[in-house]
């Protein structure tokens, strides 16, 4: 048997080196060779044959007869072999191939191998025998971090992206250490280290530990922002830097180079003689040295460094100038406190201006319209951006350009380009090129995402009528109807419109997203003397009432019509009980925006005590037994409501026909409320019998929380003037059998977004709501007294007075508890008031933000300034007499739950010499619905 020698040859970029191994093998190539040495080493017993493969003259083909692999742990021999792209039967050429160089690269390109070499292990005439010997690299076991806070190991597990068991490579190593940089650089570490040190892990074969021994190093902020260049003030610039900002400073002695060091310092007396004091700007810029108030971080990103300075040039741009650039700029420099100095060099050019601007093409509109509208005149600043948004060219969230005067009239494939004609001095001539287009009409109209809301439902509140022209604002308005449905989730509702320009129609789907309407109040409890307290209530605001006999249709109930149903048991054990069922049809008949509402009520408030006013002391109490002391009511309601045509859409008309029945049994309701005998009204039957007439503007954009919108009522109530037609009332013992009275209100709200969203959720934005309102309760005989029913309560929330027994009105001040005296300066007591005013003026401000929006649970925060107040008739009234509050609070909404709110409120015309802050504060809680 032929002996078998193993040699070995290494590849190198010179040519082919000879080593002779010590098992005695005849290696072809090794990945190993890292130099070039071009020194033969001496080879010492060698089978002639194999030798002879090396030494001959020319080159000679072999045939590839059989392949081993070797070395390999993991990975399986077939695939191996298969990845190096050498096969049994390939002919190789000896010396001058390079099949095995490109196998080894093969193999060496996978990245799992430290080392790759190829041997010949035996020769038979032409035909050799090759080995593939790899060495595979170790595996990752485990990964440890050390240096880092317990808590940031979690979020270094994943932004690593290390996985155990996965081959270490450098490759590995490098991505593990930027990711563990990048996340304290954006923590602001700017000069974190990173070093890896290796283990093996004695528990599994080939397999290594790696521990990332992290320095974070000082925490630096930006200290300063300079800008060199312009003549624009600093402070306009670094506002527009949204993701950069400087940090807070508060000292008496600012370091030197806090100071602009290219530019004469802004003295004191700079700012008295510029009279700076007149200038925010100014002011601000000779304070910044000593004075810095900042609320945002001040680390340095480097990704919102670039996209701030992209912000820089389009505020430049917004200005007129076009040419502005960055010429340098220079993020990296530290101050003598080590913290960092960002510095940018400007090169602002020139100012230019709009100058004339034609118009070319246009035939639905002349000029003069198509100029008014554009906004944008002759000496104007040039502002590329802007003339763009309103060509609607690009996005603008105002709206109001020419793009939407085309679109709301049908024309979709409108086209708007703008064209520079001439370029003089600082002024840009335009001519804008008009592409009418086709009207475009709705085609199909698709409805997906509903999976309990009948499709008819959501297709009523659409404007997007097959048929109809195309129109943008046709579009916000359905968007506003789904969303006020309050079945689907507001941030869902996604129209998309598909334009078919063949036939120059377009078909839009609507997406939307069901959430849960339905409510459920629940509470229990029980007491010894009182017995069985709570309150259960449910609304169905998404009720099928037509389906309701229908078994197949209860799943749980049945749903899907946009009906709304109520029904709600309250009873506070022997002393109140109340039993209250509503329903709500909007759409009667189907066809029209008709409103339908039916409405019962019975409640029963038992006092404990009789008043006696007969006794020595004008009036006590004695223990009432059984059912012998009670005020019940009972009451039903018709409403029917119209959607109006004029002035616009948004008007409804509302009539309501409402019946109240008062009995009382030895139960005196007020001190004030007398009969004509001088005897205090308790006993007893009245009876309330009104219509109610509303006049209701609402243009608000989500019922829940609004950000854009107003809303406005006015109402008249009015009963039939019973001592009019019957003169005998004014002289009869119980004037009150037939209440008269006629009220009127008004409510006025506003809701405006405040500044720009931020992030890339656009709602997420301060929202100011201003809210004013006004009551008046008259009689028509000034022979009788005004009516003590239907009157102004006013102060706390309406909560502890929500029985309602006389029918009053419940207008809520925060910071204050219900009172009676109209004069500020008398601070009310806690016990409630004995009447209540027949006017009443509130006004409210409320500052408000979205923290969720989510539709399983919309929550906002909100700050309040509230000044109201009360009178009983025009001669004390003074509307600038008002008691005041301020405040913070907040709002949540759960579908199944409605309305929790807590507010904290503080009385400012409650506070006085002998009244600390804390006794003019009070907490105030809503639940279910908002008070007026």
């Amino acid at each position: 048997m032929q002996q078998v020698c193993r040699f070995l040859l290494l590849v190198v970029v010179t040519g082919f080196i000879y080593k002779k191994s010590s098992a005695q093998q005849l290696p072809v190539a090794d990945s190993a060779a890292q130099t070039a040495d071009t020194t033969v080493q001496p080879v010492t017993s060698v089978d002639a044959d194999l030798l002879n493969i090396f030494n001959q003259k020319g080159q000679k083909r072999y045939k590839i007869t059989g392949i081993t692999v070797t070395g390999n742990r993991y990975f399986d021999q077939a695939l191996l072999v298969s990845i190096s792209g050498l096969t049994v039967g390939d002919e190789v050429i000896i010396p001058g191939g390079d099949n095995f160089a490109k196998a080894i690269q093969k193999l060496w390109s996978q990245n799992y191998f430290s080392n790759v070499e190829i041997y010949i292990t035996r020769l038979e005439g032409d035909n050799i025998y090759i080995e593939i010997h790899v060495q595979e690299r170790p595996r990752l076991a485990d990964f440890q971090f050390k240096g880092v806070g317990k808590g940031e190991i979690d979020d270094l597990k994943t932004k690593s992206g290390l996985v155990k068991g996965r081959v270490i490579t450098e490759a590995m190593k490098r991505s593990a250490i930027d990711a563990i940089s990048k996340y304290y650089s954006d923590k602001g570490y700017r000069a974190v280290a990173v070093n890896i040190s290796e283990k093996k892990d004695t528990s599994l074969v080939n397999s290594q530990v790696l521990v990332f021994n992290v320095d974070k190093g000082e925490k630096i902020k930006i200290s300063d922002i300079y800008f060199f260049g312009n003549t624009v003030p600093d402070a306009k610039l670094k506002k527009q830097m949204k993701g950069t900002k400087e940090m807070t400073r508060l000292t008496l002695f600012p370091p030197q180079d806090s100071f602009r060091l290219d530019a004469k310092k802004y003295t004191f007396s700079d700012y008295l003689n510029d009279k700076g004091f007149l200038s925010f700007t100014k002011t601000k810029e000779v304070l910044n040295p000593y004075v810095r108030l900042t609320f945002a971080s001040a680390k340095f990103n480097e990704k919102k460094y670039q996209e701030d300075k992209e912000k820089l040039i389009e505020y430049y741009n917004s200005l007129g100038y076009r040419d502005a650039v960055i010429v340098a700029d220079n993020p990296a420099q530290y101050n003598s406190k080590g913290n960092l100095v960002v510095s940018v060099k400007l090169s602002e050019g020139h100012k230019y201006y709009f100058g004339n601007i034609t118009w070319q093409g246009n035939t639905k509109y002349n000029d003069s319209l198509l100029t008014t509208i554009l906004g944008i005149k002759k000496g104007d600043v040039y502002n590329l951006d802007l003339l763009n948004k309103k060509l609607g060219k690009a996005q603008s969230a105002d709206g109001g350009g020419i793009s939407d005067l085309y679109s709301d009239e049908g024309y979709l494939f409108f086209q708007a380009n703008a064209e520079e004609t001439a370029i003089y001095n600082d002024t840009i001539d335009y001519k804008i090129h008009i592409q009418e287009g086709p009207v475009a009409t709705w085609k199909n109209v698709r409805i997906s995402g509903n999976e309990k809301t009948k499709e008819y439902v959501i297709r009523r509140e659409l404007r997007t009528l097959p048929g109809e022209k195309y129109s943008r604002s046709d579009i916000i308005r359905s968007i506003r109807e789904i969303a006020n449905l309050g079945f689907f989730n507001q941030e869902k509702i996604t129209p998309t419109p598909v334009p078919n320009p063949e036939d120059g129609t377009v078909d839009i789907n609507w997406q939307v997203e069901e959430k849960s309407s339905d409510q459920l109040e629940l509470s229990a409890g029980f007491g010894g003397g009182i017995g069985l307290t709570g309150t259960l209530g449910v609304s169905f605001n998404n009720f099928s009432i037509k389906n309701i006999f229908h078994k197949e249709a209860w799943d749980p109930l049945p749903v899907g019509d946009g009906q709304k149903l109520s029904v709600r048991f309250q009873s506070n054990g022997r002393a109140y009980r109340s039993y209250n069922i509503s329903f709500t049809e909007p759409w009667l008949g189907g066809k029209k925006r008709n409103s339908l509402s039916v409405g019962l009520y019975d409640t029963k408030y038992s006092n404990a005590y009789d008043y006696n006013p007969y006794s020595p002391t004008y009036g006590t109490y004695v223990r009432s037994k059984g059912d012998s002391s009670y005020f019940r009511t009972t009451g039903l309601s018709l409403g029917l409501g119209k959607q109006l045509k004029w002035p616009d859409d948004y008007f409804s008309f509302t009539t309501t026909l409402s019946y109240s029945r008062y009995k009382l049994k030895n139960y005196a309701i007020s001190y004030n409320l007398y009969l004509k005998n001088d005897s205090i009204f308790n006993n007893g039957i009245s009876n309330n019998l009104n219509i109610r007439f509303a006049l209701q503007r609402s243009s608000v954009d989500a019922p829940i929380f609004p950000r854009s919108g107003s809303n406005f009522l006015m109402s008249l109530q009015l009963t039939p003037p019973w001592s009019l037609l019957d003169p005998n009332i004014t002289t009869d013992i119980n004037p009150y059998k037939w209440i008269e009275y006629h009220k009127w209100r008004f409510t006025g709200e506003w809701y405006v977004p405040l500044g720009r969203a931020r992030g890339a959720d656009k709602n997420q934005q301060f929202v100011l709501k201003a809210a004013a309102k006004y009551g008046f309760i008259g009689r028509y005989n000034h022979n009788l007294q005004i009516s003590p029913f239907e009157r102004f309560q006013l102060g706390d929330a309406g909560l502890s007075n929500s029985y309602a027994l006389l029918g009053y009105d419940i207008i809520s001040q925060r910071g204050y508890p219900v009172y009676e005296n109209s004069n500020p300066k008398i601070n009310p007591d806690q016990t409630g008031a004995s009447q209540y005013f027949t006017i009443f003026n509130k006004y409210t401000l409320e500052l408000r933000y979205p923290l969720s929006l989510n539709p399983s649970s919309t929550i906002y925060g909100l700050a309040f300034f509230e000044a109201a107040n009360g009178w009983y008739n025009f001669k004390e009234y003074n509307p600038f007499q008002l008691r005041r509050s301020v405040g913070l609070g907040m709002r949540f909404y759960l579908p199944m739950f409605g309305l929790l709110g807590f507010d904290y409120g503080i009385g400012l015309d409650r506070l006085g010499p002998n009244t600390s802050l804390k006794d003019a504060g009070r907490f105030t809680f809503m639940l279910g619905y908002e008070p007026e």
